[in-house]
């Protein structure tokens, strides 16, 4: 397993959307959309993307986490503990700057119990209310 850090390939992050289920988007748009990154993980096995994750915000005081993709031949293997590690890193890197930075993160349903292991919390556990979404 390789990491990079940063290294935004739009074919390996469209064709891991897809591995996932998820509906890509255009080739176009996910080169602006991963430009506009705070941070990004890939996990490479040999030349294979077999994982990613990203935060976005405004880089020191409200960050999002977001695609946190695993190929689903790849989970349960790791894959997704080491993207979520590197991202908990680079929000500690964060943090030491702005120590009231808020961190989001929206879960598919059922995966929450992964991201509580990270120190999440759903934001009524929290106290801070329902959260919302606009499509």
């Amino acid at each position: 397993m390789t990491i990079k850090e940063n290294y935004n390939n739009v074919e390996d992050y469209s064709s891991l959307y897809r591995s996932v289920g998820w509906e890509p988007i255009s080739l176009e748009n996910a080169k602006i959309a991963l430009l506009n990154s705070v941070y990004s993980v890939s996990i490479y096995d040999g030349d294979e993307a077999i994982g990613f994750g990203r935060i976005i915000g405004d880089s020191i005081r409200f960050l999002y986490v977001c695609d946190i993709m695993v190929r689903p031949e790849y989970q349960g293997q790791g894959v997704g503990r080491t993207i979520m590690e590197s991202i908990i890193r680079k929000i500690d890197e964060i943090k030491a700057i702005e120590p009231r930075v808020t961190t989001y993160l929206g879960a598919v349903s059922g995966k929450e119990g992964f991201y509580k292991k990270f120190g999440f919390k759903t934001r009524k556990e929290d106290g801070t209310g329902e959260g919302m979404v606009l499509h």
